[in-house]
C-alpha cells in the first residue's frame, strides 16, 4: 500500500504496478479523475433517471434539441493514414500471448480490451498496461513453457487500438481522495501517459474504442478528457482518435450527436451487436411485449437490429466517418471440418451483408477468421480503403423502427433457457478465475453474452413469459433447470460462486444494471 498526494494504491505493488504507476503517471490520472469524476457521476445519475422514465412508459426518441446537428453538413476530422483501411479488426484481452497473436494475425486493426474481454483483476489491468507499453515499442515477446514455444512480433502488425472500461466502472485498487478512481480514466490515462509520444514517433497515435456510451453528453465528457490530456502532455489537439461502440439502444438515437461531440477526435462508430441486444433487453425489461426469444434467434436481420445497423452506416458516411460492423465470435474447430464449414458459411453471409450495407470493416475474435472476413471485404470493396462515398440516402429509420423489438420472430424454448443458464455459469466461472475471454462451445464468449443470458432469464421470469411448450417461465422452473445444468457441468473451480452470483442476478427483485457491479467485489 502506498499513499502519495491523497492517491492511495491498495493493490499489491508488483513489478507491473510499479512500472505503470510512477508518481508522474499517478498524478496524471488523479488529475483527470478530480477534474471529470463529478460529471461522470452526474451522467450516471442521468442514466438512472432515463431508466425510470422508460419504466413509466416514456419511450426513447430522437432529440428535438439536437435536430440542427442531425441536419447539419459538418464533417469529422480527416482519418489518420493507419486507420484508413479497417476492413478486418480483431479483438481480445490484453493478455501477452494473445496480444502478440492478434497483432500478427493479418488484421488491419487490433483492439486491446480492458472491458468485456478482460476480468479486471489487479494483476490483469496492471500487467495489461505493461504489455501495451512493450507492444507499442515492438519489444513484446512471450515464451510458453508448456509448449516450449516463443512468440514475438512480425515486421508488419495491426494498428493498435485500446478499449478502456466504461464510465460506469471503477478501479477499486486506486483511491483518489478516498474514493475509487474511474476505471475509464485509469485505463485511458495510463495508456496515454506512457505511450502517446512513442506512438506518434512511429507514425501512429493513441487510438481508442469507447464502450457503453448512452448519450452524446457522455461523448462530450470523453472529448473534454481528450482535450485536457493532450494539453497536459503537450500533445497536439486531435492526435487522439476514438471509435464509439454503439452498443446501447439509447445511443442509437444519438449517433450523429455522438460523432459531433467527438468530431475533432472521431474515428467512427461500431455496431456492438451483443451489448446492443443486452441493452435492448435491459432498458425494456419490465415490458412483456418487449421480451425477446432465444438469443440464438435474435440475428442481425431482425427488424430492430437491421434498423440500427443501417442507420449507423448512414450516420457515419453522412459526416465522413468510418462505420465498423459487428463481431464474428466463432472459434474454428480443429476436429470437425463439417462444423467449421457450416459455421464459416454463416460468418461469410454476415460479412457479405455488412460489406454490402456499406460498412468499412468488421470484427472477428479469432485469427483464423481474419482471411474469411478479409476475402469478403476485398471482393466487395476492392482496393479502396473504405466506402464512405456510399451515403445510404435510401435509409429512412424512424424511432419506431429502433423500438421494433415486439416484431422479433421466434420463441422461447427450454433449450434456450438451459443454454442461457449453462453459458452464464461457465462464463462466470471463467471470469472469476481471471479469464474474461472464454471459449465456450466454439464461441468466444465475453461479458456481453453473459449479460444477455442472465438478462433474458430475469425478464422471462419477471414477465411470466410463455415457453414454446406452453409452460410459464417461473423462479421454480429456473431453479430446477439451473440445478440440472450445474450437475451436467460437473466440478468447476468457481462453480459455487458462479451459481450464487447468477442466482443473485436472475432472482433479484430489481434488475441489476451490470453483472460486473456484483462480480467485481468477488475478485481479488
Amino acid at each position: 500500500m502506498t499513499t502519495v498526494d491523497a492517491i492511495e494504491v491498495t493493490g499489491a505493488m508488483t513489478p507491473a504496478a510499479e512500472q505503470v504507476l510512477t508518481p508522474e503517471a499517478a498524478a496524471f490520472i488523479a488529475k483527470l479523475h478530480r477534474t471529470f469524476n463529478p460529471r461522470r457521476k452526474e451522467l450516471l445519475a442521468r442514466r438512472s433517471e432515463r431508466q425510470q422514465a422508460i419504466d413509466s412508459g416514456q419511450m426513447p426518441d430522437f432529440l428535438p434539441e439536437t435536430a440542427e446537428i442531425r441536419g447539419g453538413e459538418w464533417q469529422v476530422a480527416a482519418t489518420p493514414d493507419d486507420l484508413q483501411d479497417r476492413r478486418v479488426e480483431i479483438t481480445g484481452p490484453v493478455d501477452r500471448k494473445m496480444m502478440i497473436n492478434a497483432l500478427n494475425s493479418g488484421a488491419k486493426v487490433f483492439m486491446a480490451d480492458f472491458e468485456d474481454a478482460l476480468s479486471p483483476t489487479w494483476d490483469n489491468v496492471t500487467q495489461g498496461q505493461v504489455n501495451l507499453i512493450d507492444a507499442v515499442r515492438r519489444t513484446i515477446e512471450f515464451h510458453d513453457e508448456a509448449k516450449d514455444k516463443s512468440y514475438e512480433l512480425n515486421d508488419a502488425i495491426a494498428t493498435l487500438m485500446v478499449r478502456p472500461r466504461g464510465w460506469h466502472l471503477v478501479e477499486k485498487h486506486v483511491l483518489v481522495d478516498g474514493e475509487p478512481i474511474s476505471a475509464s480514466l485509469f485505463d485511458f490515462g495510463l495508456y496515454f501517459f506512457h505511450n502517446a509520444r512513442a506512438l506518434m514517433e512511429r507514425g501512429s497515435g493513441p487510438y481508442f474504442y469507447l464502450a457503453k456510451l448512452e448519450s452524446h453528453l457522455e461523448a462530450r465528457l470523453w472529448n473534454d478528457v481528450f482535450v485536457m490530456a493532450q494539453d497536459e502532455l503537450g500533445i497536439p489537439q486531435g492526435t487522439i482518435r476514438a471509435t464509439v461502440l454503439v452498443e446501447t439502444i439509447l445511443a442509437a438515437f444519438e449517433m450523429e450527436e455522438i460523432l459531433y461531440e467527438l468530431r475533432d477526435h472521431s474515428a467512427g462508430l461500431n455496431a456492438g451487436r451483443w451489448d446492443y441486444i443486452f441493452s435492448a433487453i435491459k432498458k425494456f425489461a419490465r415490458f412483456d411485449e418487449f421480451a425477446l426469444p432465444d438469443r440464438g434467434q435474435v440475428t442481425m436481420t431482425v427488424p430492430f437490429m437491421r434498423a440500427y445497423t443501417e442507420l449507423l452506416v448512414r450516420s457515419c458516411h453522412r459526416h465522413g466517418a468510418h462505420a465498423i460492423g459487428g463481431m464474428a465470435a466463432y472459434i474454428p474447430s480443429r476436429r470437425d471440418a463439417g462444423v467449421n464449414e457450416r459455421a464459416l458459411q454463416k460468418v461469410r453471409e454476415d460479412k457479405v451483408r455488412e460489406a454490402n450495407d456499406g460498412f468499412e470493416g468488421t470484427w472477428v475474435a479469432h485469427p483464423d477468421l481474419v482471411p474469411v472476413a478479409e476475402d469478403v471485404f476485398n471482393e466487395i470493396m476492392g482496393e479502396q480503403p473504405h466506402q464512405k462515398d456510399r451515403l445510404r440516402e435510401d435509409v429512412d429509420v424512424q424511432a419506431a423502427d429502433l423500438l421494433s423489438l415486439p416484431q422479433t420472430p421466434g420463441t422461447i424454448t427450454e433449450d434456450g433457457v438451459r443454454l442461457n443458464i449453462n453459458v452464464a455459469i461457465l462464463y462466470l466461472n471463467s471470469w472469476l478465475a481471471g479469464n474474461g475471454a472464454a471459449a465456450i462451445y466454439n464461441l468466444m464468449e465475453d461479458t456481453a453474452t453473459a449479460e444477455i443470458s442472465r438478462a433474458q432469464l430475469w425478464q422471462w421470469i419477471k414477465t411470466g413469459s410463455e415457453l414454446e411448450d406452453g409452460r410459464t417461465m417461473t423462479r421454480e422452473l429456473y431453479e430446477q433447470l439451473r440445478t440440472e445444468e450445474l450437475e451436467k457441468l460437473g466440478e468447476l473451480p468457481h462453480g459455487y460462486t458462479a451459481v450464487e452470483l447468477l442466482d443473485e442476478l436472475v432472482l433479484a427483485e430489481d434488475f441489476v444494471e451490470f453483472l460486473t457491479y456484483l462480480a467485481y467485489d468477488r475478485l481479488p
